[in-house]
């Protein structure tokens, strides 16, 4: 599987996060390691969906 990029970004009482390759893909949690956990799987989501709609999957373009 591809390696993307993710942003997390520190709020005042939470971290978010985005993947700039895969727009709309995002997740929020409490803590930068649980924020990170789920974006994981909001991208798994997202590629599987794009799969099963035999839309071709981005390419990682950020590093």
């Amino acid at each position: 599987m591809a390696k993307y990029t993710i942003i997390i970004e520190k709020g005042e009482g939470n971290y978010s996060a985005y993947c700039p390759d895969l727009h709309g893909v995002v997740s929020a949690g409490d803590t930068e390691e649980e924020t990170a956990e789920l974006m994981k799987e909001a991208i798994e989501l997202h590629l599987e969906g794009l799969n099963e709609d035999r839309i071709p999957i981005p390419k990682p373009t950020i590093s």
